[in-house]
């Protein structure tokens, strides 16, 4: 048996697919894309040539996505005839849309060898997003967020106006000019399970031109720090852990401090901070009461489909816990020595019940967890 050896050092796949995704011209675009509207002030840091650096960034997922999602559209246009990966672009933004679905006026316009095997009702633009399972109900409930929305609106919006973008490999499409968009589509793909969700809505001329607002404004910015955070921050959103502007869009901070700490600069902030806190604590104590009552309406109910929702359950199964004595009779009889370690919990109760303090400690690099407590501030008398 011959063996294979190889120069190359064994190690992390990961690095190599790290460097070449940070190659991809997405990683290095200085033009908006429509996959970018996902936060105005990342889109501004985009246009303005920002140094792209996070340490702390982990693109396995994203990557992974990639590589499905690349796979899953290449085998589609081999079968299917599919229009897949095609630019749009105008003088504000341009994208790469994942696939185009022709009705049969447009479809006859185009040379026979690239026609779809079957052309759709109505000309349909696609986008197809990978999801984990973590999120898969979400997706399943709530569709598309307003991010991903806007991101196909911006692609029906450029067909319908400009058509394609003429450039080699697709100018028999740019042929065919402005294209009556009236349908777009979102197929999710679980990256865990292979499952596919299909989520389809009419086009939306309004929808369509707040996204072209939502542009505008960003490209009316004189710099990025003029425009909003659209996500809560490192720690509070994989958006703002994974983006490649992190240092320049959050601030230092004293270590071991929240990055959040930086939007507080001055008693008045706390003042407002403090007031939003109130009303959230409050609508949250309101939702939480209300989630009780319901939980205890339901405790009898057996498994099933009731509507829309699934109700399953977990749990209820009898606890074990450990048998000391049977402990003491394998210990006694493998001739072991029994461990003789003083119970901490009774020996405080029998001083207390004697009437001693109890004596007590610092315990070695351990803290008490640190815990916000707001009521009405009074003024003295």
């Amino acid at each position: 048996m011959t063996t294979m050896t190889t120069a190359v050092p064994l190690g992390s796949i990961w690095g190599a697919a790290h460097n070449a995704d940070a190659r991809r011209p997405r990683s290095v675009q200085t033009q908006l894309g429509a996959s970018d509207t996902i936060c105005q002030r990342r889109a501004g840091y985009i246009l303005a040539g920002a140094e792209r650096h996070n340490p702390y960034a982990d693109k396995r997922a994203a990557i992974l996505g990639t590589y499905i999602h690349r796979g899953l559209l290449e085998d589609v246009r081999r079968e299917y005839g599919w229009l897949v990966e095609r630019v749009v672009a105008n003088e504000l933004v341009r994208g790469h849309i994942d696939a185009v679905h022709l009705d049969a006026e447009a479809a006859a316009r185009v040379p026979k060898r690239h026609r779809p095997l079957v052309p759709a009702e109505v000309v349909t633009v696609e986008d197809v997003k990978t999801k984990s399972s973590r999120i898969w109900d979400r997706v399943l409930r709530f569709g598309p967020t307003a991010a991903e929305m806007r991101q196909v609106l911006l692609y029906a919006l450029l067909l319908r106006e400009v058509g394609f973008a003429d450039m080699p490999g697709q100018r028999y499409l740019h042929r065919l000019g402005p294209l009556d968009v009236q349908r777009i589509r979102f197929r999710f793909v679980c990256r865990d399970t292979g499952e596919e969700h299909v989520q389809e809505v009419p086009f939306d001329p309004w929808l369509a031109e707040e996204a072209r607002w939502w542009v505008e404004r960003v490209l009316e910015a004189e710099s990025p720090e003029e425009l909003r955070r659209d996500h809560d921050g490192p720690g509070l959103s994989k958006v703002c852990d994974n983006c490649p502007f992190i240092t320049a869009c959050w601030p230092e901070v004293a270590p071991g401090a929240a990055a959040q700490t930086a939007l507080v600069h001055d008693d008045a902030d706390r003042a407002r901070a403090l007031v939003a806190y109130v009303k959230a604590h409050e609508r949250w104590r309101a939702a939480d009461k209300e989630k009780k009552v319901l939980r205890k309406m339901l405790d009898a109910s057996p498994e099933g489909n009731y509507g829309d929702n699934h109700l399953g359950w977990s749990g209820g199964n009898d606890k074990d816990e450990t048998d000391v004595p049977a402990m003491v009779d394998m210990f006694e009889n493998a001739d072991l020595v029994v461990p003789m370690v003083p119970d901490a919990e009774a020996m405080v109760a029998l001083l207390r019940r004697a009437g001693f303090v109890i004596p007590v400690r610092p315990a070695a690099g351990q803290k008490t967890s640190r815990s916000i407590k707001v009521s009405v501030a009074r003024t003295a008398a």
